[in-house]
């Protein structure tokens, strides 16, 4: 009898909030797990998926309806994801990287599509089929590459740069590939004769440059600059993630695709000093939705099927892995990096990647291959992404040891980075110095007189500008945002200096340097003597407070003054 209440209740309850609350707690735990055995957290998404989708949890909470409804919500997440492909598109870093990039990557899909392909005219599937199997095998995981790079301290390595220069040209060719995507998938009801379609394509593809462009040129940066002068942080997240919603809305009402629209509104403030900003809003909302995404391709995983196919699901992994780590290592070698870099930048791009997942899930829908193969397809897919990070833990004794066997020897590529962006990627050593208002221009030109190499973080638009101008290493960005200092290589930093007169900022700022580099000597400003101690406990080294400065210096001009 006590019960009924609670039945009832949870009767009124939607079913979308119970599989979000359920696929969110999931990860949490699984997750928590998998770091405590120093496993990826990709990983733990998918098993969490996995375990709900073959728990008999789903037909409790509305099957698949709501199924449905968490895959739209996880469709949004491949759509942030583009967002910030687009926004960390770089025109100066591919000049940089263009050799590796062009024919690097060229070569690298160029050989992996022709491999897929042969394998899928040997399983008779259509030719649209074989032309999205083997774009989706070629593609590689960029995010988890470049994390797990990030997490062995080796982002600077050659072979981290090779990886990059590499992932640089496979999201070129994905956003290529996206639009023509509609020529191999066509709709019911739709013309099947080439031709037509590909006039059609033309005339909507040339509407949606102009429209972009127009949009990239004068709209997107004339609203961002309005939205700045109002320093309400909530009116700029909503300015940046309508501006991605809205281009996203206007390349799928053309039929170009959500993630094409999202792509060119990250292209269009991909070089404003808006970026920074833009990327510390951005990113906790990617991750979030791209969460979804991952749990929801486990959703799509059928447990039983899946070990009935548990011989070429292996089978197809560890092909998958080690042709393209053999590809991209031999491609590496001939482009000059030695055998040990070489090899990491292999087994950094040897597995599947998002955009592997979001084609075989198209082309499932599309229903071009039959639902066995689709199931080997993701299982194997999603397991290579989980394994990358213990591979390439396994990569470094693995280079070691061809070192010592005087396979490391070669004419190793240099990587001297002449933009600002390529130089606070590559610091080490620096001061990060938050607001250059009267006091922090007056720190900077000391340190930097003092040889000192500096970070500024400010978010003033004018500031920022004369700053570049002035070749002077410079974010606009939140300091109170985490993903702020992130950025500012914060790990490599030999001190922090908070010149902001707002206390409450600082103590934001201060909080989270204390989270992620609990020793670095962090000197903080304080406007009010009532502040001093505020900023003492959150862990400032040396605080400095307006009031008592102020007073010392009266003192001091009132008994010169008295001298004379």
């Amino acid at each position: 009898m006590q019960l009924s209440p609670v039945l009832a209740a949870s009767d009124a309850i939607p079913p979308l909030f119970a599989l979000l609350a359920l696929m969110l707690a999931g990860v949490v735990l699984v997750s928590l797990l998998l770091l405590r055995l120093r496993q990826s957290m990709l990983a733990g998404y998918f098993i969490c998926g996995i375990l709900i989708a073959n728990s008999g949890v789903l037909g409790l909470l509305g099957g698949g309806e709501s199924h449905e409804q968490v895959s739209q919500m996880a469709e949004f997440g491949v759509v942030l994801l583009m967002f910030t492909l687009g926004l960390e598109f770089s025109l100066g870093e591919l000049r940089f990287l263009r050799r590796l990039a062009f024919v690097g990557g060229g070569w690298q899909m160029g050989l992996c599509m022709l491999l897929a392909g042969v394998a899928s005219t040997l399983m008779h599937l259509p030719w649209q089929a074989a032309v999205i199997l083997s774009v989706a095998l070629a593609m590689s995981s960029t995010a988890v590459s470049l994390k797990s790079f990030q997490d062995l301290g080796l982002e600077a390595s050659p072979g981290a740069r090779m990886a990059l220069a590499v992932a640089i040209f496979q999201d070129l060719f994905i956003i290529v590939f996206f639009l023509f995507m509609p020529l191999l998938l066509p709709q019911p009801g739709e013309d099947t004769a080439l031709l037509p379609r590909l006039g059609s394509l033309a005339l909507r593809g040339g509407a949606f440059v102009v429209l972009s462009g127009v949009a990239a040129r004068w709209g997107i940066p004339w609203v961002l600059n309005a939205v700045t002068r109002t320093r309400s942080r909530e009116l700029f997240t909503l300015s940046v993630i309508g501006s991605c919603v809205g281009l996203a809305f206007v390349g799928g009402l053309l039929g170009l695709g959500l993630a094409l629209g999202a792509f060119v509104a990250g292209l269009a403030v991909s070089e404003s000093i808006f970026k920074h900003r833009i990327l510390a809003d951005v990113m906790p909302l990617k991750d979030l939705f791209l969460t979804l995404f991952f749990v929801s391709v486990g959703l799509m995983i059928d447990l039983k099927a899946a070990m009935q196919l548990w011989l070429p699901i292996c089978g197809l992994t560890a092909v998958l892995m080690l042709l393209k780590a053999g590809v991209i290592t031999l491609i590496a070698r001939r482009l000059g990096l030695v055998h040990r870099q070489s090899l990491m930048a292999g087994i950094g791009l040897c597995s599947a990647g998002e955009f592997s997942l979001v084609l075989l899930q198209q082309a499932g829908a599309a229903q071009l291959w039959s639902v066995e193969t689709q199931q080997t397809l993701l299982v194997a897919s999603a397991f290579s992404m989980g394994l990358l990070p213990a591979l390439l833990k396994l990569g470094q004794p693995l280079g070691d040891w061809l070192v010592k066997r005087g396979w490391g020897r070669g004419k190793p590529v240099k990587f001297d980075g002449g933009s600002l962006r390529q130089r606070v990627a590559g610091m080490s050593g620096h001061a990060i110095i938050c607001g250059h208002g009267p006091v922090g221009e007056k720190l900077n030109k000391a340190l930097l007189d003092a040889g000192v190499q500096t970070l500024v973080v400010e978010l003033n638009a004018e500031t920022v500008h004369s700053l570049q101008r002035q070749g002077q290493p410079v974010l606009f960005a939140d300091a109170s945002h985490e993903e702020t200092w992130e950025l500012t290589r914060l790990k490599h930093a030999r001190l922090v200096a908070l010149t902001f007169p707002d206390a409450t900022v600082n103590a934001q700022a201060l909080a989270v340097v204390r989270e992620q580099r609990p020793d670095v000597p962090v000197l903080a400003r304080a406007r009010f003597s009532s502040d001093v101690d505020r900023l003492k406990r959150l862990g400032a080294t040396q605080v400095v407070n307006d009031e008592t400065e102020a007073a010392n210096s009266i003192v001091e001009q009132a008994r010169t003054l008295q001298g004379e």
